[in-house]
């Protein structure tokens, strides 16, 4: 069996996200506008009738779901599989800051070149990997009566929905970054999963993340 329904959603805006620093795992709340972009994404998703509520589980992702939790009466279902990327020690850092330091992995990380993020933290190829292993496990536990909703991060999910598809590295580019609280609808069809919709849920917003798409 599988779900009926994916919403992969990201979660709110972050001081950090404002303020251009690469958050990776690091545990950052959301901030004041965060909250209300999460509050209102969450009254539209609703609408959907969501059935599950999955969620990372650093706060600013499970915070994003809690507001549609509140909604619904779902029980979020936490999923470390579901965090950011691993930065290690570029957590903190902003982009300038990481260019002065390392300017060699800066530019690789912005020309989208195989690059470890941080001393020892994950490429994008294994973040990928995690997060379309975990959508696989959660779109298989559901019927096709499903709507799950997945609270989440922005780079990870771009890049894991590419896997997912089945989708070749060489086209992932193709696929722009997520807005705070933007989604990506996927729907299952005879050929396997589709997207229905992609930055999904209001007018196109500059993305702040760590996703560093030209």
């Amino acid at each position: 069996m599988t779900a009926g329904r994916l919403i992969v959603w990201r979660h709110g805006r972050t001081e950090w996200n404002l303020r251009n620093k690469i958050q990776g795992q690091a545990d950052i709340p959301l901030d004041e506008v965060g909250i209300a972009q999460a509050r209102a994404a969450a009254a539209r998703l609703a609408a959907l009738a969501p059935t599950r509520l999955f969620a990372s589980d650093l706060q600013r992702a499970a915070a994003t779901a809690g507001e549609l939790a509140v909604l619904t009466d779902l029980k979020i279902e936490y999923d470390e599989a579901l965090r950011e990327i691993d930065v290690d020690d570029w957590a903190g850092l902003t982009t300038a800051e990481l260019a002065a330091i390392n300017p060699e992995a800066a530019a690789r990380m912005q020309s989208g070149e195989p690059q470890r993020r941080g001393t020892n933290g994950e490429t994008v190829e294994e973040v990928a990997a995690r997060f379309a292993a975990a959508l696989t496990r959660i779109s298989t536990e559901g019927t096709p009566e499903d709507t799950i909703v997945v609270a989440t991060h922005g780079l990870a999910a771009r890049v894991g929905i590419c896997v997912f598809l089945g989708i070749p590295q060489s086209s992932w580019p193709a696929f722009g970054g997520l807005s705070n609280c933007n989604w990506v609808s996927l729907l299952p069809g005879r050929h396997g999963w589709r997207i229905e919709e992609w930055n999904a849920g209001s007018l196109p917003e500059p993305v702040m993340s760590d996703d560093p798409q030209k």
